[in-house]
């Protein structure tokens, strides 16, 4: 399976340096992150999608229907695509870093997840990805995420070292996936 990966476009959150995993907050693209998103559907114009798979926060579904507009490919939600919960929802995203500094792989703050726990949720998305009978998918996502999915499918990533990898607004990364029916014959 031909997999695209991308981070959504720009956001007023990005541009204050704040957290946000609630989906109910109006975190939206801005000017900038429109232009980019154009600027991906550009791109990936004549890449044949079956489906588009996006986070519950809906600046990825935001992304994915600019991106869409070559394609009218189904936008389907998957929870498992949501950004790391922070437990700093509308905080400075420094001030989240500070407080995990003590161990940012497995540090959980106001009942947040760890920086492993986002990477298993992540992995589990990957494993029923594998199963499912799509010849090419766009997953639109965050940069946690794209950082867990990097370190899968380019290898050579200690989990100490995700945070070392940073992924630009709609820039996006080409995968294949071997399905479960590849795998067995």
């Amino acid at each position: 399976m031909n997999i695209y990966c991308m981070r959504h476009g720009r956001t007023n959150y990005n541009d204050l340096g704040l957290c946000n995993d609630d989906p109910c907050q109006n975190v939206h693209l801005t000017a900038t992150g429109i232009a980019q998103a154009e600027s991906a559907a550009l791109a990936l114009k004549n890449v044949a999608f079956d489906r588009i798979l996006v986070s519950p926060l809906p600046r990825t579904r935001q992304t994915a229907e600019i991106v869409n507009q070559f394609h009218a490919a189904p936008i389907e939600v998957h929870a498992d695509l949501a950004d790391i919960r922070s437990g700093f929802e509308g905080r400075a995203v420094i001030d989240y870093f500070r407080a995990i500094s003590d161990d940012p792989l497995q540090m959980r703050i106001n009942g947040g997840e760890s920086l492993l726990d986002h990477k298993q949720r992540i992995m589990r998305f990957i494993d029923w990805l594998a199963v499912q009978q799509n010849k090419s998918v766009l997953i639109v996502a965050h940069e946690e995420t794209m950082r867990v999915f990097i370190a899968y499918f380019e290898g050579g990533v200690e989990d100490s070292k995700l945070r070392d990898i940073h992924v630009g607004n709609c820039v996006y990364r080409h995968y294949v996936l071997p399905t479960e029916n590849q795998l067995s014959n």
